[in-house]
């Protein structure tokens, strides 16, 4: 049975942009595939279809609600740039950069900075982020960039490169160097405004040519003695590292948006060719490998939807646990979506190779280039994995301890439930009270034990939540007895941190289907009710995990993954999003 409930309120503004914006198969529309292809292959940015999203007022969901702006909830936010990302990555990542540049003033400025950034960014601004430079890389305290103290502020020197919409945008907020003192309080942030700016002082770099996201703006910009007055200075001098690591708790997360978009495009090209297709007398889709590959790739897309509502929602209800969130899920949901695309494209064969108008307007490879640029965003995959390592003696603490807080878990989970506002106050470089949703694991896979127990849930359900919880007790134990290293971090630290956000991943999904099911069953929300039922759903994803967990932890007899498809291939023919939620998609949408 397929639910007709309205969407679910984080989704319903990306309903209407989606459908402001009209059918993407339409050539004659501005942003469709046709036009975003022609542009890839010109490596033209795309400035009339970032205008069309200006003028439907897209930047006020870059803009939280207390400056003005429309962004009561970051998993709001999230949606709408899945919409935009599911058409094009490219112009996601060109648009979407103004919240990242953005958001250091949220969380660290003034609030009259906040305003007036807020004005500026509704009224089309781009904003950029200044952070990275060309002999540095991600190393942010190995920064040149020097802003010296000046009569009326400072003067601003060195280059910043690899810098989305560096030259494009009117605004960038840098990370610079006010001290000499060999530490994090040596930088400090200033948001810059170009156009105040003379040509001698401010310098535009070239844009570098790129194998994805052909047509984005990925430049850089060289500064020469810039006056910038002291009241470009976001927050207090030397706080500059810690504003950028709590905005990263929030980007991190917000980049789960491009990937899952990605998915979305990707998952719809392979599923309707293998619909259409015909091989050997039947077609593709009926085939077993043609199946499996989809299954796969499908319950890894609900995997990764999971994993990031559950996320999006934790920046309000777990604000203070971000630091491993944000970490955990910039890790898995870009790396599992990766795998995704890649699956994908054996489905499509030759297909998946192909430019131009010959098939789709060439949008498989194309997405499958434009995502792997994905990952190094906002710290790459050994970055986010790094941050997880140097967590450990928080998290392996908690983890024996159980600690759990009950509220915000709550509140990340229950998807009918009002989420609190954000606090940026809560923000906290360190998890201090661990990461609630592994913490909560073991105890969440009591209570599907139980259900399955007294019949309320499959008993094929019970035992993959039994064999995740065994898992989970595994990665307890050697949390515990993990020993950190001063300089050198051992592989199998890292393999530890893989485990610990594949255990997140597990409670995610778990602790989203228990608090949910109940409403979902009934008939109540935006549930999808033939993946709900029965738990369909969750017990794929979890036999996702556990074939992450290695040889073994499978079971190759159970078809679990086999009855997905026909939801799947339902889902495409009714033009509906393959999504945990209700979501019509655009008649002819990815």
């Amino acid at each position: 049975m397929t639910s007709t409930a309205p969407a679910h309120p984080a989704y319903r503004a990306a309903l209407l942009l989606d459908r402001s914006l009209g059918d993407p198969d339409d050539e004659g529309r501005l942003f469709s595939y046709a036009r975003c292809g022609a542009l890839d292959d010109q490596e033209e940015f795309p400035v009339e279809i970032c205008h069309e999203l200006d003028v439907l007022g897209l930047p006020a969901a870059y803009v939280p609600a207390a400056y003005g702006g429309s962004l009561h909830s970051y998993e709001q936010v999230l949606q709408l740039m899945r919409a935009v990302a599911r058409r094009d990555l490219t112009v996601a990542v060109a648009h979407g950069k103004t919240f990242l540049g953005a958001v250091s003033v949220w969380v660290g400025g003034t609030r009259r900075q906040a305003e007036e950034l807020a004005a500026l960014v509704m009224d089309g601004a781009a904003v950029s982020w200044g952070l990275t430079e060309r002999d540095h890389g991600s190393d942010l305290l190995a920064g040149e960039t020097v802003a010296r103290p000046d009569t009326d502020g400072y003067l601003v020197s060195g280059e910043k490169w690899l810098i989305n919409n560096a030259s494009r945008g009117r605004l960038v907020c840098v990370l610079a160097r006010t001290g000499e003192s060999g530490g994090a309080r040596d930088f400090s942030l200033l948001m810059i405004d170009k156009a105040r700016l003379a040509r001698s002082a401010c310098r535009p770099l070239p844009a570098v040519r790129l194998h994805g996201i052909r047509g984005a703006d990925i430049s850089g910009v060289t500064f020469t003695d810039a006056p910038v007055p002291r009241s470009a200075l976001v927050g207090e001098e030397g706080a500059g590292t810690e504003t950028v690591l709590k905005g990263l708790q929030l980007t991190r997360i917000l980049c789960a948006s491009l990937s899952l978009g990605a998915a979305d495009n990707a998952l719809e090209l392979a599923t309707d060719y293998a619909l259409r297709r015909e091989a050997y007398g039947s077609r593709l889709i009926e085939l077993p490998q043609t199946r499996r590959l989809l299954a796969q790739s499908y319950a890894d897309v609900l995997l990764a939807e999971a994993v990031t509502l559950v996320s999006s929602r934790s920046i309000h209800g777990l604000t203070g646990e971000l630091a491993a969130v944000s970490a955990v899920t910039k890790y898995f949901v870009p790396t599992l979506i990766d795998q995704v695309i890649t699956r994908l494209g054996t489905v499509l064969g030759a297909r998946s190779l192909l430019v131009g108008p010959t098939h789709r307007h060439g949008r498989f490879q194309k997405v499958q280039r434009d995502h792997r640029i994905v990952g190094i965003f906002d710290g790459n995959t050994l970055v986010n994995l790094h941050s997880l390592v140097n967590h450990f003696p928080l998290l392996a603490r908690h983890a024996a301890r159980r600690t759990v807080d009950a509220e915000g878990l709550a509140a990340a989970t229950a998807l009918t439930a009002p989420l609190p506002d954000f606090d940026r106050d809560r923000l906290s470089l360190l998890p201090r009270t661990g990461c609630s949703l592994v913490q909560a694991l073991p105890a969440a896979v009591e209570e599907i034990s139980a259900l399955a127990a007294r019949g309320a849930a499959p008993a094929s359900l019970g035992r993959r939540a039994q064999a995740v919880g065994v898992a989970a007790a595994d990665l307890a134990a050697d949390l515990a007895a993990h020993r950190p290293t001063p300089v050198e971090v051992p592989a199998v630290a890292f393999d530890l941190a893989r485990r610990y956000a594949d255990s997140y991943a597990a409670s995610a999904a778990v602790h989203l289907w228990l608090r949910n099911r109940e409403a979902a069953e009934a008939g109540r929300g935006p549930y999808r009710d033939d993946l709900w039922q029965d738990g369909l759903w969750l017990e794929a994803v979890l036999a996702r995990v556990q074939a992450r967990l290695g040889p073994g932890r499978t079971d190759p007899a159970d078809d679990v993954l086999d009855r997905l498809v026909p939801v799947l291939a339902e889902q495409h023919r009714s033009g509906l999003l393959p999504s945990l939620l209700h979501y019509p998609l655009v008649k002819g949408s990815a």
